[in-house]
């Protein structure tokens, strides 16, 4: 065994929230409290995070401090109508009615 070119891997019990903090990454908890920090009241802190998927978790977790606050990229917003209203200006001045 000593020779083997592989190591062995050695299995042991742990709890259930273990495995599910360990599989999202992150507390459901402390996510919840980080909302109550940004002006979310208790309860309906706790019920989003509940009803959220772990991937929603992770994302949001990851994004939580620059996440804007309506959840619009309002700036992307104004740029797209900004280039389409150049677009239409260049359009009517070179093809008139």
């Amino acid at each position: 065994m000593i020779w083997a070119p592989y190591q062995f891997a050695s299995a042991g019990m742990i709890a259930t929230d273990q495995t599910m903090v360990a599989s999202t990454g992150v507390d459901r908890a402390a996510l919840a409290s980080e909302l109550q920090a940004l002006g979310i009241d208790a309860a309906s802190a706790r019920e989003r995070v509940a009803a959220m998927t772990d991937q929603e978790l992770r994302a949001l977790a990851g994004e939580i401090a620059n996440a804007p606050a309506g959840g619009v990229y309002g700036e992307g917003i104004v740029f797209i109508i900004l280039v389409s209203l150049i677009i239409w200006a260049w359009y009517k001045h070179r093809n008139p009615w």
